[in-house]
């Protein structure tokens, strides 16, 4: 992927943010200049219950409100429906709460362009940021991560990650095929098995700034559960393309 005019849409999927959202786009504004691409951004408000739509639009923020909550899989879908249509050459993921920091942005989007990785995965385990998983997170990620080496044979430390990039092919799948809930370990094992190179990166990840985690203490069993039932039955991925 060559050329000056690459252009790269950053999803920012948000749920009840109205505290942080409008601090995450001014924050990547702000921040990215990148020399070989251009930067947009798409807001995904998931049928929030509190005032996020009504901060986007007092704020300006470019953004679609979802009439019914699809949960992170389908506000991630939406972004990365946005993204093909929009022809948008790189696509990244990066919460709404303020965890993910954009001074990363540029890492993962350059072995994109560089023809290094059809996907990049950010990850808090490589030594940036201040960000510190609990006892229960951290064994978790380990073992989904064994679970996606296993099926795939890639090997990514945090397998969890939301804070990741895809190139052009990933976009029209993910557009057309994407897990419902707790997608990030499932789609690294899809694209795996689908052939796409898949490079992790260190980034800088934060405290998220409000709201809290969908995955807490009591979900944290299922969640584990449920993931490794989807990557070990629902991993195998048609490469169907998004039609209009």
């Amino acid at each position: 992927m060559r050329g000056l005019k690459i252009k790269v849409l950053v999803i920012i999927p948000a749920y009840n943010e109205e505290n942080s959202v409008s601090g995450v786009v001014k924050s990547l504004c702000d921040t990215v200049n990148g020399d070989n691409y251009t930067v947009d951004y798409i807001v995904v408000n998931d049928c929030s219950t509190d005032s996020t739509e009504g901060v986007c639009r007092e704020n300006g923020l470019r953004h679609v409100s979802l009439r019914n909550n699809l949960g992170i899989g389908g506000g991630v879908q939406t972004g990365y429906i946005y993204a093909l249509e929009g022809g948008y050459d790189i696509a990244v993921q990066m919460d709404g709460d303020g965890q993910h920091d954009p001074v990363s942005l540029d890492d993962l989007v350059m072995p994109i362009i560089s023809g290094d990785a059809d996907m990049t995965v950010g990850s808090r385990f490589l030594g940036m940021g201040d960000f510190f998983s609990t006892g229960m997170r951290r064994i978790g990620i380990r073992w989904l991560r064994l679970m996606v080496t296993l099926v795939s044979g890639v090997r990514i430390k945090d397998v969890t990650s939301g804070y990741r990039a895809v190139g052009r092919e990933l976009i029209s799948h993910f557009a057309c095929c994407y897990p419902c809930d707790y997608p990030e370990p499932e789609t690294i094992a899809a694209a795996a098995k689908m052939g796409y190179r898949i490079a992790e990166v260190p980034v800088i990840m934060h405290f998220r700034n409000s709201g809290r985690s969908s995955i807490r203490a009591l979900k944290c069993v299922y969640y584990i559960i449920k993931v490794t039932a989807a990557i070990l039955i629902g991993s195998r991925a048609p490469g169907r393309r998004y039609e209009r």
